[in-house]
């Protein structure tokens, strides 16, 4: 074998485990203040959707289960995450239910939902979007998510004129697609509060 062949083998070969030893270290280093901040984004979002919370759990669910159920109603949704919303007695408040919608015009969106004991949905808290600036986006502000606020419905439908009942929500302008994906993801986490979790008990 040439030794010229062999000589840039081993030097390549070095070189790859250097390379892998320092995005070892690199990660190491890195992982948990990812981590960290990953978790305080989760907090946060179960915050803004039950203030009354003094703390949240995590409840053991079975996904494939919410996923089938929820597939099986129409939606392309996967429920992610289920945290119990706990008041300072530790007194069951309600639950914060982490959707991620598949259909929305960019791609996913992941967002928190809070519902009460009786049903109220509290709102949702996006953590992870990529719709288009100007469009999409606006699922973000208070024009569009207020909507979902304080209502107690089995289910959210988009139209695109003044909302007539509580169930309505009026689409994002010249962002259907979005719109619809917030208020499917919604009816998921509704679906499944309502036939996992025991539904309203008030």
């Amino acid at each position: 074998m040439n030794k010229k062949v062999v000589h840039d083998a081993l030097i390549l070969t070095a070189f790859t485990l250097v390379l892998g030893f320092i995005l070892g270290v690199v990660y190491g280093i890195t992982k948990d203040p990812i981590d960290a901040a990953e978790l305080a984004t989760e907090q946060a979002a179960y915050q803004a959707v039950f203030e009354e919370a003094d703390s949240f759990e995590e409840l053991d669910f079975d996904s494939d289960e919410a996923n089938n159920m929820v597939s099986d109603a129409g939606y392309s949704d996967t429920i992610d995450d289920v945290e119990q919303a706990l008041g300072s007695d530790g007194s069951l408040l309600g639950y914060v239910i982490t959707v991620t919608a598949k259909d929305g015009s960019q791609g996913s969106i992941t967002f928190s939902v809070g519902i009460q004991n009786d049903g109220t949905i509290n709102g949702y808290s996006i953590t992870d979007i990529s719709e288009t600036p100007g469009l999409g986006m606006k699922a973000k502000e208070e024009d569009f998510y207020s909507q979902f606020e304080g209502k107690n419905v089995s289910s959210f439908t988009v139209v695109k004129t003044t909302p007539s009942s509580d169930n309505e929500i009026e689409a994002i302008t010249g962002s259907t697609i979005t719109s619809k994906a917030m208020a499917n993801g919604c009816n998921a986490a509704i679906l499944y509060f309502e036939n996992a979790l025991g539904g309203a008990t008030e």
